[in-house]
């Protein structure tokens, strides 16, 4: 795990090489098939060195979401460990690596007038309002959920409307869900100036590539929920004439650079996660043939 552009793709293979072993995806943008510039996916090479899962597995018109995505994970997980004892999972979305490793958190039902009360603000006032109150009522999980995504912001101001508590008060993972496996989980991490030259030069390489001749074929699905995402919710005001080209490339860049922010600020709120350079395959290698000697005896 890790944050955007830290390298997390080049180090799972290469593990999973040592291994010779299976990768799945915990990335909840890889998922959508239609997606394909603006997601960072591994490429046909990086496909072809080791069998990934949970990449392409889905439209952008199905109605998935993490809690579908940890069933999913787990049934496969069961199959996998049949032919391999160990696995990887890979991605920045630590929602959903979350959801694999420990289960969903308990949140209080929602009725349904709740849910469509915020619709309808969201609709008639726009995102930033949302976005106010929560950082207000919960300037925790403002501080990591992608404030660019309504359905992440109005998730977490239901569930405050009606408990009276903050949203994170929910996601303690104080009951973790029982796995028939050993998690070891390993971040990586870097200085954020070179971490943050390498997310430009990444937006760069993208837009080289036709990220925003992609954006554009989907334009007419923006409200879909996959599309409310770093990457092409930047691009679709400019295709609309709200604003310069010259500024969705900065808005791309900047929101990246804040994704990256909040990623690494959930991720080290996890006390087992163990942090390494992403050129440090040697040395993960290593740490990962203790930890499973010892799994032998502790799991």
């Amino acid at each position: 795990m890790g944050p955007t552009a830290v390298g997390k793709t080049a180090l799972a293979i290469e593990v999973a090489e040592y291994f010779q072993t299976e990768i799945l995806s915990a990335d909840s943008r890889q998922f959508y098939r239609e997606l394909e510039i603006g997601t960072a996916k591994p490429n046909a090479q990086e496909l072809s060195r080791v069998s990934h899962h949970f990449i392409n597995s889905h439209s952008i018109h199905d109605s998935y979401d993490v809690g579908k995505f940890e069933k999913d994970a787990l049934r496969l997980i069961e199959q996998l460990h049949r032919q391999h004892d160990v696995l990887v999972l890979v991605g920045g979305s630590g929602l959903f690596v979350n959801a694999v490793c420990h289960g969903l958190d308990e949140f209080p039902e929602v009725p349904g007038e709740v849910r469509q009360k915020l619709n309808d603000e969201l609709e008639e006032n726009g995102l930033s309002p949302l976005v106010e109150e929560l950082k207000r009522t919960d300037p925790e999980y403002a501080a990591v959920v992608d404030l660019h995504n309504p359905q992440r912001v109005i998730r977490a101001l239901e569930v405050i409307r009606v408990s009276g508590r903050p949203f994170s008060h929910f996601r303690k993972n104080q009951n973790k869900k029982h796995r028939p496996f050993c998690v070891h989980k390993i971040g990586l991490h870097m200085e954020r100036e070179k971490l943050y030259e390498r997310i430009d030069a990444r937006m760069d390489a993208m837009i080289e590539q036709g990220l925003f001749e992609e954006a554009e074929k989907l334009l007419a699905l923006e409200h879909l929920n996959a599309l409310q995402t770093v990457g092409y919710q930047e691009i679709f005001p400019y295709l609309k004439g709200e604003y310069s080209r010259e500024e969705a490339i900065r808005l791309l860049k900047r929101n990246s650079r804040r994704y990256a922010k909040r990623q690494l600020t959930w991720f080290r709120r996890d006390s087992e996660v163990q942090w390494f350079k992403p050129d440090s395959a040697e040395e993960v290698v290593s740490y990962l043939k203790e930890q499973l000697k010892l799994s032998e005896t502790e799991c």
